[in-house]
């Protein structure tokens, strides 16, 4: 093995370097093997940035979850982390460089997008861990370094005012598709992007249901299963008519500039907005009505919850009611859906 040339490698240098050869010697340890070994992990850490490790990892998220979840995902990652430390090797990695790259999001506020990426990145460097590019997680506690966003309650209105709002609703200057949306997110007591995101291949004209693949489902992931909703007359008569509107298509509600790509989930809020309702009324709150309501009726509470699809936490109970409540919650659409037209044709007072 050569150490170097004379005099750019000095004699004290040559000597250090030759004590360091035979102490690997020493250690049956190839010293020319060695070198080779540290070069290829040099190239191979060059390689590995962060970057390129959420490529790969994304690729795997993305078989979880849906395409517009995971391009949000990448997204966030490419406008907060990748510009600052994308193209660090994450064996170099540590908690203060990821938090420094979170800081000027937590300065703006934004709480709740401050807890979406630094769970994203640990996504990614648990991935590198069992990929076995790292030996663990240095960013596992960053969350520990910001403030908890505060659990906000969604602005609603009361039972008692859904009349007026049917009425602004059928007399609001905005697109059909958009009202129809409105309606059937009411109708159906879901979320804004189950909603928005509907297709018509989950439609069951036969059993009369909607089933949202779980993939579509708020919610941890072990947690997520298929949620399927009774369909009423009233929300069959929607359907019937938006499929002289877009049954040719994909998404039950296209979106407006590009028709075939849904419609963005925040075009209900926009809408609800210009009838006057800003700050008063968002189109989740719209769940908030249906759930006050059909509580002050008398309804089961575990019935309501599963209309609402929220995860029961007993897992007994949750298999139970899965299986016992569908023609319960049919009852309950039913008795929703007849009091949502009662408020739109009740007389003014």
């Amino acid at each position: 093995m050569t150490i170097g040339q004379y005099p750019t490698i000095t004699l004290a240098q040559a000597r250090t370097k030759r004590e360091d050869f035979n102490s690997l010697l020493s250690q049956d340890i190839d010293p020319l093997e060695y070198r080779y070994e540290q070069q290829r992990k040099g190239v191979e850490e060059a390689e590995n940035t962060l970057k390129s490790i959420a490529e790969k990892w994304i690729e795997v998220k993305a078989s979880e979850v849906s395409k517009d979840y995971a391009n949000d995902i990448w997204r966030s990652l490419e406008l907060h982390i990748f510009p600052i430390i994308g193209n660090m090797p994450v064996t170099r990695i540590k908690a203060t460089h990821a938090i420094s790259a979170i800081k000027p999001i937590a300065a703006k506020g934004n709480l709740e997008t401050v807890k979406r990426v630094y769970q994203r990145i640990n996504e990614v460097m648990y991935y590198a861990v069992n990929t076995g590019m790292i030996e663990a997680n240095p960013l596992a506690k960053i969350s520990a370094a910001f403030a908890c966003p505060k659990k906000k309650n969604m602005p609603s209105i009361k039972p008692e005012e859904l009349p007026t709002f049917m009425r602004a609703l059928s007399r609001a200057s905005i697109s059909h598709i958009t009202r129809c949306m409105i309606e059937w997110q009411l109708h159906t007591i879901t979320r804004p992007t189950e909603t928005a995101g509907a297709r018509w291949e989950e439609i069951d004209w036969d059993e009369k249901l909607w089933k949202i693949p779980a993939s579509r489902m708020k919610g941890k992931e072990s947690k997520k299963r298929e949620h399927q909703i009774p369909l009423t007359l009233q929300t069959l008569n929607l359907l019937s008519e938006l499929k002289e509107i877009s049954g040719h298509r994909e998404f039950i509600f296209p979106g407006d500039r590009n028709p075939n790509t849904h419609a963005n989930s925040q075009t209900a809020n926009q809408a609800i907005k210009r009838m006057g309702y800003g700050g008063i009324l968002v189109s989740h709150g719209l769940r908030s009505i249906a759930s006050t309501t059909l509580n002050e009726q008398g309804f089961d509470p575990f019935v309501i919850e599963s209309a609402l699809a929220h995860v029961d936490p007993n897992e007994v109970r949750r298999a139970y009611n899965r299986a016992t409540y569908l023609e319960k919650r049919r009852e309950l659409m039913t008795w929703w859906s007849q009091h949502i037209d009662k408020a739109l044709y009740s007389p003014r007072h």
